[in-house]
């Protein structure tokens, strides 16, 4: 069955961050594979782990100096093909993060390309005696870089860097390269992953006058996607590429790109309703979405590695819910997100946590969870860059939150009086019936009851108080109604004559309904028609 991802529940987390196993103060594979049971008890279908591969770190592994290994601190090779084959034998799945864009600056091969003009790989990377090339395209990271190009004292040019300057673009203009990407897929998913998400898919390619999504970048993901349909046909692709839907359409291609992308339009959007107590943007960015090749998805997260960021929404919209979310601009990144995590946008406050939850997991497309927003994990805005939302997953109360026993971890361990981990963990939270996790566990084993909601069309319920988000999801005979209350007022809901509805997420309510249903401030419910 190609489509597994359909009604799979996806866990994104930081092998840095998630489980130290051998008391270094890093998370590892050796960590990973003793918290395995703990995924499979919360639901988990398929894990996506961000960048493992050797690297300075300094964008925490995004900055690659090897493709063909694990870096030191999470383990040996070895360490990572056990973890593989646990995941495996508890039926899970596992994503590799494939930064497909750029390399390290300490990669071999721009340590190779910067020796000398002449050297044999120096069109591995994109050069130029001048930096009047390619103006046209933004500076994504305005804080800390001035130009996408970079000098090299060396030979005297410069290299191009869509990201930070120790992240020098590959040139995918040389087919050395396009085969060198091709044979870093084919190794890992040999090594056993299921697929990959792949970072920052638009900028492979550089053109003047033009600023992403060229044929050519397409053209070459649909070598990628070849290489998964004729080599590994069970394994999935999943992009990010952070646009409005109908240009994100092209990166499914005729099936032939990616099987899923995220929705980063209607992930902000969610925001927006919430912070207004109106579905209405929710409703324009659905009828706006177009429908999909067959076998497509969606992808949709809450939270992730990277800042909130609200720019589909357009600059007034977006500035006044980055306003609306955190005041304080300490905590805004490179001016354009928000490092902050979920339960302290939600001002902690489990009713709103739950409320988006429950919108991850019924609007159409594959739910992404982020490690730590099922126990309400807070974060540290005064680390740099977007480590603040990188810190160590919570698993008790003991020293360093039960993640290590070093005396020093890679980042400090969340304390605080509200987030920290002796108020906020997964032990606390196991024990603790009317938990966020329980909660939260309780939405994804309903998910996985009602196949409805992976595969189902999607259909609005219209003409409603503008604090109501509600919805149909139907395939054959199975129509489940899904209902949310924007607002911190009671929302009454007038049902049909003759409609029936049972209680989903609490199926020992035998009770039927019949005539409204009462939803209190915050509130949301998942209705079967009987």
């Amino acid at each position: 069955m190609h489509n597994w991802y359909n009604n799979a529940i996806f866990y994104e987390l930081y092998i840095r961050a998630f489980a130290d196993g051998n008391g270094d103060g890093h998370g590892d594979f050796i960590g990973l594979r003793q918290k395995l049971d703990y995924l499979q008890w919360l639901g988990v279908d398929c894990i996506w782990l961000l960048p493992m591969y050797p690297s300075p770190l300094k964008d925490d592994g995004y900055d690659v100096a090897s493709y063909g290994g694990i870096h030191p601190q999470y383990g040996l090779m070895e360490d990572f093909q056990m973890a593989v084959e646990e995941i495996h034998k508890r039926g899970m799945r596992v994503l590799a993060d494939l930064v497909v864009n750029h390399t390290s600056d300490q990669h071999p091969w721009f340590q190779e390309s910067r020796r000398s003009k002449d050297s044999p790989m120096r069109d591995f990377y994109v050069w130029s005696s001048t930096t009047d090339k390619y103006n046209h395209s933004s500076i994504i990271f305005s804080d800390v870089e001035t130009s996408n190009w970079a000098y090299d004292e060396k030979t005297g040019e410069y290299y191009w860097h869509r990201f930070y300057t120790s992240q020098p673009d590959l040139n995918y203009d040389n087919p050395r390269v396009q085969k060198a990407i091709l044979d870093v897929m084919r190794f890992w998913l040999k090594m056993g992953v299921d697929g990959f998400r792949v970072d920052a898919a638009p900028f492979l390619f550089e053109r003047e006058g033009t600023y992403e999504n060229l044929p050519e970048t397409h053209e070459f993901l649909q070598k990628m996607r070849r290489v998964i349909d004729e080599e590994y046909p069970d394994a999935l692709m999943l992009a990010e590429a952070c646009m409005a839907p109908h240009q994100l359409l092209n990166y499914f291609g005729n099936s032939n790109e990616f099987q899923t992308a995220f929705h980063f339009p209607l992930i902000a959007t969610l925001y927006q309703a919430l912070a207004k107590a109106d579905s209405s943007a929710v409703l324009e960015v659905l009828e706006n979405t177009p429908t999909l090749p067959q076998d497509c998805q969606w992808g949709l997260f809450l939270r992730n590695h990277d800042e909130l960021n609200f720019e589909t929404l357009g600059e007034e919209e977006a500035q006044s819910l980055l306003h609306y979310y955190e005041p304080d601009k300490n905590s805004h990144f490179a001016g354009r997100g928000l490092v902050r995590r979920l339960a302290p946008l939600m001002k902690n406050d489990q009713r709103k946590i739950e409320l988006m939850h429950s919108l991850l997991f019924t609007l159409p497309g594959v739910p992404v969870l982020y490690y730590g927003d099922e126990i309400g994990m807070g974060d540290d805005i005064s680390l740099p860059d977007r480590s603040g939302v990188r810190t160590a997953m919570q698993w008790n109360n003991t020293s360093n939150g039960g993640f290590s026993s070093a005396e020093k971890t890679y980042l400090p361990v969340v304390s605080d009086p509200l987030y920290g981990y002796a108020q906020v963990n997964v032990e606390a939270q196991i024990n603790t019936p009317g938990s966020l996790l329980h909660s939260i566990r309780k939405m994804i084993y309903s998910r996985k009851r009602l196949p409805v909601l992976g595969i189902g069309e999607f259909k609005w319920v219209k003409d409603l108080p503008k604090q109501a988000l509600c919805f149909w999801r139907q395939v054959e005979e199975i129509n489940v109604l899904i209902v949310h209350n924007l607002s911190d007022d009671v929302l009454r809901l007038s049902l049909p004559a003759g409609l029936k509805l049972q209680d989903v997420l609490n199926p020992e309510n035998q009770e039927i309904l019949q005539d409204e249903i009462v939803l209190p401030a915050y509130g949301y419910g998942w209705f079967v028609e009987v």
